[in-house]
């Protein structure tokens, strides 16, 4: 039902705006045919906002009000213009112009806060390069030349200047509520139509007014059924049934910048030479200074980024070596992580001169286990056992997961007896009242690392023959026997 809503809705208004090109200009009908279309467009927000989630209809209820407001400007306009013909600017109408931005805007801030990564600062920034290339654009051909415009008084100024600068600040939540979510959906992209149509028409008129061009009816009434568009763009965005399931704010920032990321950034950085390029052709450079400032913006802007990224680029990599070291199951260093370690802590033993000695444990009878009980308590057995070794062994020794049942321990700074004494307190914290069987070697200061495992391997080879549950000493610069 709510898909034919909207669908009905969007036809329905479709065709009023085609009935609405064959108006007169500055008629009353053509007054009336737009408040129609925009209140309705109203209303059409209204009603999806209350078929909305409760935490979601306020800020569909902005976007109401600021439709709402600046619809009513050309019911005001059209008043003014019926007492007064010749009425100056700025009128009343302005002031419900402009109620369009502090209320969508509103809304927008509220959909950002609810639907954005809160510290994805990368999309911020991202989002601010862009909105200074656009402000840059605004200042020179929009912001400037109304300031600039001594016939139309410090109030003309103020709402002169109020357009472009509330479409800057709308774009610029635009961006962000655009580059912040990981999938949008047709609510979305219709709503950012909708703003992007405004911003449209709101540009056309102010180029129209600084080169001082009257437009004829039929240009007149394209640049007004713009404006209709945008409204109808948001009534329909409000029933679209996705309005109900935009991206939430547990999406995970990106990793890197998209396509459309990277062609933004691209096209804002370029703004500000390319400003430059255009008035020194024209020989005529009357904004050296903010372009300048923008170019420095800019530059600082990209700068900004170019850190973050390094910096994710960083931790990326730490998190992968940590993930390539750890094994998955118990959390402890993997064979991968023992095979640099080892070496290390020799070096270190030779470097001091003290003794360093390594042992294999092995849990007894663990197939037996598995096949008794299932391999999710063979797994969960694995993991309590690793945890509790780990809880009893001295701060410097490093424990890990070999393969399998099979667990190494790195014993700096102790010879063989104080080596099997460390190993031997595990015993009592092996869990579910398993055992297990292991074999000691002790460095002999000359033997590669392959050489000294190969020996404790051999003295737990030597434990389980001889019955489990025990622990043996290798035999010092005796290499194992192949087995």
């Amino acid at each position: 039902m709510r898909r034919q809503a909207w669908q009905l809705y969007l036809a329905v208004t479709a065709v009023a705006i085609v009935g609405y090109s064959f108006t007169t200009v500055g008629s009353w009908t053509q007054i009336w045919w737009q408040l129609a279309i925009g209140y309705a467009a109203t209303a059409a927000i209204v009603v999806g906002a209350r078929r909305n989630l409760p935490g979601e209809r306020a800020i569909w209820w902005c976007f109401a009000v600021g439709v709402f407001g600046n619809c009513t400007g050309i019911l005001v306009e059209g008043y003014l213009s019926w007492r007064n013909p010749g009425f100056g600017f700025p009128s009343w109408a302005d002031l419900f112009y402009l109620s369009l931005y502090p209320a969508v805007a509103i809304g927008l801030a509220r959909l950002i806060r609810k639907r954005t990564a809160q510290r994805d600062w990368g999309t911020l920034v991202d989002a601010t390069t862009v909105t200074a290339g656009l402000g840059l654009l605004a200042w020179i051909f929009m912001i400037r030349p109304a300031a600039a415009d001594p016939s139309i008084g410090l109030l003309g100024h103020v709402v002169s200047v109020a357009y472009p600068v509330g479409d800057v600040v709308l774009v610029a939540m635009t961006v962000r509520l655009q580059l912040g979510l990981g999938s949008r959906t047709p609510s979305l992209w219709l709503m950012i139509s909708s703003l992007l149509a405004f911003l449209g028409g709101d540009t056309a008129w102010a180029v129209i007014n600084q080169v001082e061009w009257n437009p004829p009816a039929l240009a007149q009434n394209l640049l007004k059924v713009v404006f209709l568009a945008a409204y109808v763009l948001f009534g329909v965005a409000a029933l679209h049934p996705s309005a109900r399931r935009n991206p939430g704010r547990d999406r995970r920032p990106a990793t890197r910048p998209s396509n459309l990321q990277l062609s933004l950034l691209t096209a804002a950085s370029l703004i500000a030479p390319a400003l430059l390029i255009f008035q020194v052709l024209r020989h005529r450079v009357t904004d050296g200074l903010a372009i300048a400032l923008g170019c420095v913006a800019l530059i600082l802007l990209v700068l900004t980024r170019m850190v973050q990224l390094l910096r994710q680029l960083e931790e990326q990599t730490a998190r992968i070596r940590a993930l390539s070291h750890t094994d998955e199951l118990t959390g402890l260093p993997n064979r991968r992580a023992w095979t640099v370690e080892l070496p290390r802590a020799m070096e270190q033993a030779r470097r001091n001169a003290v003794q360093l000695s390594v042992a294999m444990l092995d849990l007894d009878f663990f197939k037996v286990f598995n096949d008794t009980y299932g391999h999710p308590a063979g797994d969960r057995l694995l993991k309590a056992a690793g945890a509790a070794w780990q809880e009893r062994l001295r701060a410097v020794d490093y424990l890990a997961r070999y393969g399998g049942e099979e667990f190494l321990v790195l014993l700096p700074d102790a010879d063989a007896v104080l080596a099997r004494q460390v190993i031997d307190r595990l015993r009592d914290r092996t869990p579910l009242g398993q055992t297990f069987s292991a074999g000691v070697a002790t460095w002999d200061g000359t033997e590669t690392s392959d050489e000294l495992v190969t020996r404790a391997d051999a003295a737990l080879y030597a434990a389980k023959q001889a019955g489990r549950n025990r622990i043996l000493l290798a035999e010092p610069g005796v290499p194992a026997p192949a087995l």
